[in-house]
């Protein structure tokens, strides 16, 4: 098969590496494909580009910022080119402009958002236009699936697949220097957008109780700059704390699996997600793990070392991630959420759906003939 990835911006956010991570597992099953955008891609996606070179993925990402006449023009082009048998199309924006195209190959429209995107009057007005260009429509969680069905309506084929975790590549990752170098210090961690819904203030100000306790121990925060005055406030909250000597806050990490390997704890406060590539990441690495208690991460709660609690109460906070400071890595299976699970699923569904367009087009042509 041919197969398109599309998203709308490539750069380090779950959507846009889960589209990595399926277009390199699809070639090497022997499948041609190509990610586009509509969007150019951001330096943070440097690395993935040359990953998906090496994979002999082809990319079509746009040089400069695109109207949304341009942002059509160039999908279409770019689906005359490389004339794809399947569309999956990640997150809403993407899904929306390549259903506007009059293209005939099928469209899974994958939702990524940790909220429902189609509270937005305008969202739910286009999607209930739209939603039969999709053959095929996918949650990374239920609760996306239960969004699109309240707010949308029935659709034929609506289905969950959740993310999945390269297992290799964060089990066996080997620590950078840079860290490692820093004696008894321990770390923790926290990956994710600056924005909000991610926490980063939250973890803040539970860590100014955890040096209370554990006075070598140090605080990096990294993630794409999303919201400049949500960050400023992070920067802020550091300083008026008086914890810059033991605080980093940093732009977006591509050497995820060595930065968690490096580390002791791994904190994710989030208020929403949908099913957190990051979150499946940290539990791959064996590092232990805190978490708020939301939906999203419920699957995990039972799993070893994994500490789910209140994470908009510092002192709450502060216990659970001192206690994850003495407690050791462990091994978790994670059966069902590696990539290549993902990818086998999401293959499934594009050869069913490929296949039944075959069936149609060939039961069409035994119609003209029978004529």
């Amino acid at each position: 098969m041919r197969i398109l990835q599309v998203v709308y911006v490539p750069r380090l956010s779950g959507a846009e590496i889960l589209a990595k991570g399926l277009a390199i597992q699809h070639r090497e099953g022997g499948h041609e494909v190509c990610i586009a955008s509509m969007q150019p891609q951001m330096a943070d996606f440097d690395d993935s580009r040359r990953e998906l070179a090496a994979a002999d993925v082809l990319c079509d990402f746009p040089d400069s910022r695109q109207s949304r006449l341009g942002r059509l023009m160039h999908l279409r082009r770019c689906i005359r080119q490389f004339r794809p048998d399947i569309i999956i199309a990640h997150a809403t924006l993407a899904a929306l402009y390549v259903r506007l195209l009059p293209n005939a190959a099928p469209v899974v429209y994958v939702m990524h958002s940790g909220s429902n995107d189609f509270a937005n009057p305008k969202l739910r007005w286009a999607e209930r236009m739209l939603s039969h260009r999709a053959r095929a429509v996918v949650g990374v969680s239920p609760q996306n699936t239960h969004d699109y069905l309240r707010e949308v309506g029935p659709h034929p084929l609506v289905t969950v697949i959740p993310n999945g975790v390269d297992l290799p590549r964060f089990r066996n990752a080997a620590a950078p220097s840079s860290f490692a170098e820093r004696g008894a210090t321990r770390q923790i961690v926290q990956l994710g957008r600056y924005v909000a819904d991610k926490g980063q203030l939250e973890t803040i100000r539970a860590f100014e109780i955890v040096l209370q306790h554990e006075p070598d121990t140090r605080l990096l925060l990294c993630g794409v700059l999303e919201d400049e005055v949500y960050h400023d406030k992070a920067m802020n909250l550091v300083h008026r704390l008086n914890l810059a000597e033991h605080v980093a806050l940093s732009g977006p990490a591509t050497n995820v699996a060595a930065i968690l390997q490096a580390s002791h704890v791994f904190a994710m406060p989030s208020h929403t997600e949908a099913h957190s590539i990051g979150f499946l990441e940290a539990l791959a690495s064996g590092i232990p793990v805190v978490a708020s208690r939301i939906a999203a991460f419920e699957f995990a709660r039972e799993f070893p070392g994994v500490s789910l609690v209140d994470t908009n109460n510092p002192s709450v906070y502060a216990r659970a991630l001192i206690h994850a400071l003495r407690a050791p890595r462990v091994y978790r299976p994670l059966d069902g959420y590696t990539l290549h699970d993902t990818a086998e699923s999401y293959l499934k569904i594009a050869q069913t759906i490929f296949d039944s367009g075959r069936i149609s087009r060939r039961s069409s042509m035994a119609g003209l003939k029978s004529n």
